[in-house]
């Protein structure tokens, strides 16, 4: 996922992703824990993908803010 895709969506989209994102970490972390992670970088890849989300949530906060 590139940060240029998730500027194009709106914040109820970006929210909706982050949640997703989320649930597929935890499971991820779940299948770590008990020996059945098969793709141990799929982890990484995921927490990098919800920190983009976030930073990109809050810029658009900032531009929000910005402009009232």
């Amino acid at each position: 996922m590139k940060a240029s895709e998730l500027h194009d969506k709106t914040p109820d989209q970006l929210r909706d992703e982050l949640v997703t994102l989320k649930k597929e970490a935890f499971n991820l972390r779940f299948q770590q824990a008990t020996g059945q992670l098969e793709n141990p970088a799929r982890l990484r890849s995921v927490k990098r993908d919800a920190a983009r989300v976030k930073t990109v949530l809050n810029q658009k906060a900032a531009a929000a803010a910005a402009t009232e």
